[in-house]
């Protein structure tokens, strides 16, 4: 099963930055915008993953998040990927304890590694983000980041991270498999 770990922000930090976008889906049909019930910042993205490591990963889930303390973020600016000159994904970016996050990704990783579901980007920069918006075509979405450059959300406590089970045939489907809690400090 195609699997991945993410954090999810409060509906308080989605509902600000999906009254920021809401300008831009009418103006650009051209992309592909992600619906908010997917909005999600990924810690590791894991890929086909066994059964059998499926039972492994769930404990080293649970034991790496205890070993992490909740930390501060919000969802602040947007930017794109490869660039916003030609654009394929548009996303929001991540502020706050971007270290505390960081630590975090890479604990997940790890965690995963030993369970036998290796991450298939393990070892690239990791680049905190949520999804706006994707296109088939690299199109140049600079006036969309540029408008969106000034946003951020109220600032929150990630708290949990979840474990997540993404199905695509059409849209995409998401359900969560398992949640923990990070430490209360």
């Amino acid at each position: 099963m195609r699997l991945f770990v993410a954090l999810v922000p409060p509906p308080a930090a989605l509902d600000a930055l999906d009254a920021a976008c809401a300008p831009f889906r009418a103006q650009r049909d051209d992309l592909r915008w992600t619906g908010r019930e997917a909005w999600h910042v990924t810690l590791a993205f894991l890929g086909d993953v066994s059964d059998r490591s499926l039972a492994r990963l769930e404990p080293r889930l649970e034991r790496g998040a205890r070993r992490h303390a909740a930390f501060g973020l919000s969802l602040e600016g947007a930017g794109a990927f490869p660039g916003p000159q030609r654009a394929r994904v548009v996303w929001g970016g991540v502020s706050g304890d971007r270290k505390a996050l960081g630590d975090l990704a890479a604990t997940v990783t790890a965690g995963a590694r030993r369970a036998g579901a290796l991450p298939p980007d393990a070892g690239r920069k990791y680049h905190p983000h949520l999804t706006l918006a994707r296109s088939r075509e690299a199109t140049d979405v600079r006036p969309l980041v540029e408008s969106l450059s000034g946003f951020r959300s109220a600032p929150w406590k990630a708290g949990e991270i979840l474990l997540i089970r993404s199905r695509l045939q059409g849209n995409p489907r998401y359900e969560t498999l398992g949640s923990w809690p990070l430490s209360s400090g």
